[in-house]
């Protein structure tokens, strides 16, 4: 007995490494929640994010949270408490739990006078002076452009919660309502974040078909708050954000869902293309109380990550 629910560990893990959701909740976990004395969830999810996102320098990501959950017959209600480590020279930075370019459009911003930015246009442009790497800002940080430094620390906090509005019926599907709070927690001139709050609201739509298959669709807007450059010279301009996904799922068992998505989300700045990826989740439940989950995304726009690969796991009490 011992040997197989070893071997069931390592089935999923490797499934969640490779064919598993990188950015998205549980799919299973959009559904209404049946009456049970498990009300508590408390989960750690760790994902790896590398890409240029946009610019001519690569940037990585390690985003691990630490998710408490308060499940209710009607909906829920997460804390997200999250680590970040951050390999970047600042262009791109951690919005709500994703990486984003928030710097300029430019090229290379190479800084005033050359054929990167304008000296005020909020990239990594020379701030009074034309020698590289002196008085720049690079989106909130101030650093050479293509310089990457490493720092780590304390991500946006986030308050998120789901009510359902409308119970699946034979024809009508699942639909709830959601909102996210982002509270500026993490340290912007480092990298880490904006530094700013944010709020975003949307729906949740999902529909059993038959007994196995599984689809849903989800969108929002968020309102971005606009950060501050690293100079004190102004902000950033970021604009607010759009964002939707839909796609689809399969119980493989009772326990094991293997789901597939399109997520598309609106760029920060003008100009910049739009994050579209595709990802593979599996989630797998091993009791009652314990889930594995895990995936991995593949970025199609020149926005979004070239890769993010996540696996984690949670306890229900």
């Amino acid at each position: 007995m011992t040997q197989m629910w070893i071997v069931k560990v390592m089935i999923v893990a490797v499934m969640g490494f490779w064919g598993g959701q990188a950015l998205a909740a549980d799919p299973s976990d959009k559904r209404q929640q049946p009456a049970s004395e498990r009300n508590w969830q408390i989960s750690f999810t760790p994902s790896y994010s590398h890409g240029n996102f946009g610019t001519n320098t690569t940037s990585e990501f390690i985003y691990a949270p630490v998710s408490i959950r308060r499940l209710f017959a009607n909906g829920d209600i997460t804390l997200v408490i999250p680590s970040v480590t951050a390999i970047t020279d600042g262009r791109t930075t951690v919005v709500g739990g994703t990486a984003f370019r928030v710097d300029d459009n430019h090229g290379s911003n190479s800084g005033s006078g050359g054929s990167g930015g304008a000296s005020d246009d909020g990239g990594c442009s020379g701030k009074g002076s034309n020698v590289s790497g002196k008085d720049r800002v690079c989106g909130t940080t101030t650093r050479v452009t293509g310089q990457r430094v490493t720092t780590t620390g304390i991500g946006d906090v986030i308050l998120r919660g789901r009510y359902y509005i409308v119970e699946e019926q034979d024809y009508v599907p699942l639909i709830a309502v959601t909102a996210r709070f982002k509270f500026p927690t993490a340290t912007a001139s480092q990298g880490l974040g904006t530094g700013k709050f944010d709020h975003g609201y949307g729906i949740e739509m999902s529909k059993l078909i038959g007994q196995k298959w599984l689809v849903f669709f989800d969108g929002g807007y968020n309102f971005i708050g606009d950060p501050d450059l690293a100079d004190g010279s102004g902000t950033l301009g970021l604009r607010n954000q759009y964002w939707w996904d839909v796609g689809t799922g399969y119980y493989l068992t009772q326990d094991w869902l293997a789901s597939i998505y399109f997520e598309e989300y609106r760029a920060l700045r003008v100009g910049l293309p739009n994050a579209r990826d595709v990802f593979f989740s599996s989630n797998y439940r091993l009791s009652p109380a314990w889930r594995l989950n895990g995936g991995v995304a593949v970025g199609l726009s020149n926005g979004a990550p070239d890769y993010v690969v996540s696996i984690g796991s949670s306890y229900r009490f």
